[in-house]
C-alpha cells in the first residue's frame, strides 16, 4: 500500500494504476477522482511527447515553444493532481480507521470501560460526580474520580498512553497500563486514538508520581486510568492549540537550537476564535476581565454607587464628531451609542446621584491600531458632586487602587499562566495616585526636548513618551492627567472658570496609554447648548439631553473606562484584540 502511494506521490501512468490497485476497497468517489487524474496525466503526457517530437526541427516558431511551455504546465498540473488525489485516498483511509476506533472490540472482557459514549440529550441523571482538573492534588491520591476535560495530547508507547487532560487552565497526565485486569489492549489502542481536543470522561485512580510531571499545571499527581469514554469527538482543527498557546521566546530558543515551532498567525486565531480561546492563557485573560468587572463594581457599590442600564439605540451622537454607526430606526435616522454619557447625566438630574454602567459601546472609528476597536465594553460612572470635580478623581484612585490590588492577590494563577506565554512585567502603582496638571505634563515633555502644542491633544508617540518620563521620575505606571485643553474636549466638559483655554477634565494613563477620560459635565443648558453649536452638533438631535438640565441640574461629573484597554495594558499585553473575545475592528464582523 505504502508503496503504490509513494509511487502515486512521483507521477506516471505506472504509478497510477498500482495507487488505483491499491485504493480498490476505497470509497467510489476517491477513485473517480483517481481515474480523472489518470486520464489528465496520460493526456499531458501525451501532448509533451508530442510538443518534444516537432522540436527535432532545425527551429521552433514563437508559436510552437508557447505551445510546448503550455503543454509542461498541462503536465505539472496533472501531476500535482494526481497527487492530491492520492493524498485524499490517504486521508479517506485514515478516516475509516480512525471511525473503526469508536467502538470498543465485542470480545474485550473490558469493553464497557471505554468507547464513545451516547449523545448526552438530558436523559438520565446519574448522581455521579466530576471533579475538576484543578482540584487534583495530593491530598486525593488513593481516591477513584471522574474527570471531563478536553484531550491536550495523547500518545501511545507499545502497551501503554499517556494523555494530557486540559480544562480550562489547569493540565494532569492520565497515563494507561495494559495489564489486562484494569486496562486492556484495545483500550490503549482506543485511548490513542482520540483525536485532540475531543472532550472524554476519564475514571481512574489519582497516583503521587516518584517525579513532577514536566509541563502539567497538575505536576505533583498523575490520573491511573481504568476506564475513558470520549463524550464529543473533534474534527480536523485549524490549528494545534498547542501551537496557540507557544510563547514567543520558546519559538526563539528553538530556532537558535535549529528546530523550527509552528506558530499561529492573529489573523487565523481570530478567524476561528472558538478554538484559540482555549488556550490557557487566553482562559486566563478573560478570568481576569471578568475580576475587573466584579472589582470594578465592587469599589463603587461601597462608595454608594447603583448600577443602571441605558439605551444603544439613539437619534443623535452622543459623543461628537463622526465616529458614529447610522442606521435607519422604522424610517428614522438612528445611531449606536458611543457612550451612554447622555443617560448617566439624566440619572444623576433624576436625583440617583451616583451611578454606573458596565455595557457596550460603538465608535465608527476607521482605526487600525493595537488599541482601538469599533465595539467595547465600558465601565462608566457619573456622579454628583458638591464643588469639584477633584472629587471624581478621589473616587477613581481609590477605585483602581483597589483593582490593582484585587488582580494581584484575587488572579495570581491567571497571571501567571499569561506570563508564562505573554511574559510581562507587574504593574507598578501609588498608594496614593499621582495627579499632574497638563501643563505640567507638557513642561516634562519640552524638558525632554519634545516639540509639543501647548494646547493640543497628545498623540500615540507624546503620551508613551510622557508615561515613561513619569515612570522614571514618580516610580509609577498609573497616573492622572487633569485640566485638558477645553478644545480636545467633548461639548459637554465644563470650561475652567480661571482659563477659559483649559477644561475641568482629566485623562487616566497605564503604561503610557490612556484608559480613562473624564471630567466635570456642563449642567447649565444655555452654556450646553452654546458649546454645542460651537462644535457644530445640531441642536435639535440632543434637544431632549439639553432638557434635561432645565429643571434643577446638581453639578456633577464622571468618567469611562475602556475594559479591554484596561486588561491590556495591566497584563502588558500588545494588542487590544486579545482582551476583546470577538473583537470588531473596521475588518472584523465574524465570528
Amino acid at each position: 500500500m505504502r508503496d503504490a502511494e509513494r509511487k502515486a506521490a512521483g507521477g506516471g501512468g505506472s504509478s497510477m494504476q498500482a495507487v488505483l490497485s491499491a485504493l480498490t476497497p476505497l470509497c467510489p468517489a476517491v477513485l473517480r477522482l483517481l481515474n480523472r487524474s489518470h486520464i489528465m496525466a496520460d493526456e499531458a503526457a501525451a501532448q509533451v511527447e508530442q510538443q518534444l517530437n516537432l522540436g527535432e526541427r532545425a527551429a521552433k516558431s514563437a508559436e510552437e515553444l508557447e505551445a510546448e511551455r503550455e503543454a509542461r504546465k498541462k503536465a505539472k498540473a496533472a501531476e500535482k493532481a494526481a497527487k492530491e488525489a492520492a493524498k485524499a485516498a490517504r486521508a479517506a483511509q485514515r478516516g475509516q480507521k480512525q471511525g473503526s476506533a469508536t467502538q470498543p472490540d465485542e470480545n474485550d472482557p473490558l469493553a464497557d470501560r471505554y468507547g464513545d459514549t451516547e449523545l448526552v440529550q438530558s436523559a438520565v441523571v446519574t448522581g455521579r460526580t466530576w471533579t475538576s482538573v484543578a482540584a487534583l492534588t495530593p491530598e486525593l491520591a488513593g481516591q477513584p474520580l471522574l474527570v471531563r476535560a478536553r484531550v491536550h495530547t495523547v500518545r501511545g508507547k507499545g502497551k501503554s498512553a499517556f494523555l494530557v487532560l486540559r480544562q480550562a487552565t489547569a493540565t494532569v497526565q492520565a497515563v494507561l497500563f495494559v495489564d489486562d485486569q484494569t486496562v486492556s489492549k484495545g483500550m490503549v489502542k482506543y485511548a490513542t486514538a482520540v483525536p485532540r481536543e475531543s472532550i472524554v470522561d476519564v475514571e481512574g485512580t489519582l497516583k503521587v508520581p516518584a517525579e513532577p510531571i514536566v509541563g502539567c499545571s497538575q505536576s505533583q499527581v498523575e490520573l491511573h486510568v481504568s476506564g475513558i469514554k470520549c463524550v464529543s469527538r473533534a474534527a480536523a482543527l485549524p490549528f494545534e492549540v498547542t501551537d496557540a498557546a507557544r510563547s514567543a521566546e520558546a519559538v526563539k530558543k528553538a530556532a537558535e537550537a535549529g528546530e523550527v515551532l509552528a506558530t499561529v498567525g492573529q489573523d487565523v486565531r481570530l478567524d476561528n476564535r472558538f478554538v484559540d480561546l482555549r488556550t490557557p492563557a487566553n482562559q486566563a485573560i478573560f478570568r481576569v476581565q471578568s475580576e475587573v468587572c466584579q472589582l470594578f463594581r465592587e469599589a463603587l457599590q461601597r462608595e454608594g454607587f447603583i448600577e443602571i442600564h441605558t439605551p444603544k439605540l439613539l437619534s443623535g451622537a452622543s459623543e461628537g464628531g463622526a465616529a458614529v454607526f447610522h442606521f435607519d430606526y422604522m424610517g428614522r435616522p438612528g445611531c449606536l451609542a458611543q457612550s451612554p454619557q447622555f443617560y448617566k447625566q439624566m440619572a444623576i438630574c433624576s436625583d440617583l446621584g451616583r451611578v454606573f454602567e458596565i455595557g457596550p459601546v460603538f465608535r465608527a472609528e476607521n482605526s487600525y491600531t493595537h488599541r482601538h476597536l469599533c465595539e467595547f465594553t465600558g465601565l462608566d460612572m457619573e456622579m454628583a458632586i458638591a464643588e469639584s470635580y477633584h472629587e471624581v478623581l478621589d473616587v477613581l484612585d481609590a477605585l483602581f487602587v483597589h483593582m490593582f490590588k484585587g488582580l494581584n492577590e484575587r488572579c495570581r494563577h491567571e497571571l501567571e499562566v499569561i506570563g508564562e506565554q505573554f511574559p510581562f512585567e507587574p504593574l507598578k502603582f501609588l498608594p496614593k495616585s499621582l495627579r499632574l496638571t497638563f501643563a505640567e505634563g507638557i513642561q516634562m515633555l519640552q524638558e525632554a526636548g519634545y516639540d509639543v502644542d501647548p494646547f493640543g491633544d497628545l498623540n500615540t508617540e507624546l503620551e508613551r513618551a510622557l508615561g515613561k518620563l513619569v515612570k522614571e521620575k514618580y516610580n509609577t505606571e498609573f497616573y492622572m492627567l487633569h485640566r485638558y485643553p477645553l478644545a480636545v474636549r467633548p461639548f459637554y466638559t465644563m470650561p475652567c472658570k480661571d482659563d477659559p483655554r483649559y477644561s475641568c477634565s482629566f485623562d487616566i494613563f497605564i503604561r503610557g496609554e490612556e484608559i480613562i477620560s473624564g471630567a466635570q459635565r456642563i449642567h447649565d443648558p444655555a452654556l450646553l447648548t452654546e458649546r454645542a453649536q460651537a462644535l457644530g452638533l445640531p441642536v435639535e438631535t440632543i434637544q431632549s439631553y439639553i432638557d434635561s438640565f432645565k429643571y434643577g441640574a446638581p453639578p456633577h461629573g464622571g468618567a469611562g473606562v475602556g475594559l479591554e484597554r484596561v486588561v491590556m495594558l495591566f497584563c502588558g499585553l500588545d494588542n487590544i484584540r486579545k482582551t476583546s473575545m470577538f473583537p470588531r475592528d473596521p475588518k472584523r464582523l465574524t465570528p
